[in-house]
């Protein structure tokens, strides 16, 4: 091994340890946990191996099915509509007009705003009583209000409102990136070709965009799978487990009722979740470049 190389290993070798202690361990931790029966109230029971029995616990679960059903009704509506916003702001400022800097900056400002603080900031908005969403409404008629967090069917909705607010700015990031990186010499010909915007946007920009868009769809998923502070802070899992996605529902199994093994085993299907959507994403995506790649 060159000098060369032995000094790039030690300088990568805190990052390693880091990831090892932070982000492997855990993991692994969870893993072995999930299999185990683990109560932290009941301390003096000690760690006993049940095997798959908390998996099986899992499919008997209504209210593990319930978080499981609404944490996928949360990933099928919000990740679409994050990409779409995405895409939609990234086409406009992408173009060359005064003032497209400081439009960057301000579409940016709601990711880079803390979660705990935005959700505290939507649970003001819909807040019954002095909310913004009740005065754009009604106005001053105190008598005629709604309270969409302590209602069924708004309060999925208000969650999910909250979600694309904040983080359609982060697809926006990474497909920007990818127009960026489009050579401009593909437009002028097409323009030289009669082809018009719509033309364009289909056969230049959607295929040479499709790796970035693949990028967007899977960190958010992932995100969106394993949504918990948004949750926490706005509405507690209620009303009535409405809101109570699977990552949350974990949260209360490990901390709230001290059941670490059932927790554990929650927080490994939201893994293999993840994992399965992330090969979907890139199956079907891929597939479909390469068969645009030998059409063209």
């Amino acid at each position: 091994m060159s000098h060369s190389h032995r000094a790039a290993l030690q300088f990568l070798f805190p990052s390693f340890l880091f990831v090892l202690v932070f982000t492997l361990f855990p993991i692994v931790e969870s893993f072995r946990l999930s299999f185990y029966r683990l109560i932290l109230t009941l301390p003096w029971l000690g760690q006993k191996f049940v095997g798959w029995e908390n998996y099986r616990d899992l499919l008997t679960d209504p209210v593990a099915l319930h978080s499981l059903l609404t944490t996928l009704m949360f990933v099928a509506v919000t990740t679409p509509l994050e990409v779409l916003f995405g895409l939609g702001m990234a086409l406009v400022l992408s173009e060359s007009f005064r003032g497209r800097g400081y439009l960057r900056a301000i579409v940016l400002v709601p990711w880079a705003i803390p979660t705990v603080v935005s959700s505290q900031m939507w649970r003001f908005i819909f807040n019954d009583r002095y909310g913004l969403f009740n005065f754009f409404l009604f106005g001053d008629d105190t008598s005629r209000y709604l309270a969409p967090l302590a209602d069924l069917s708004l309060a999925p909705i208000a969650i999910i409102v909250a979600e694309i607010w904040k983080t359609s700015s982060f697809a926006f990031l990474i497909i920007l990136a990818g127009l960026q990186a489009i050579p401009t010499d593909l437009y002028e010909a097409a323009s030289m070709d009669g082809a018009t915007v719509w033309q364009k946007f289909r056969y230049v920009t959607l295929p040479l965009l499709k790796p970035a868009l693949l990028l967007a769809l899977l960190f958010r998923t992932i995100d969106a799978l394993r949504v918990f502070d948004l949750v926490f802070v706005m509405t507690q899992g209620g009303p009535a487990d409405a809101t109570n996605v699977l990552q949350f529902y974990g949260y209360k199994k490990s901390f709230a009722e001290g059941m670490i093994g059932y927790g554990s085993a929650i927080s490994v299907v939201v893994f293999f979740l993840s994992l399965l959507l992330s090969l979907i994403y890139i199956r079907s995506m891929g597939s479909r470049m390469l068969q645009t790649v030998e059409a063209r």
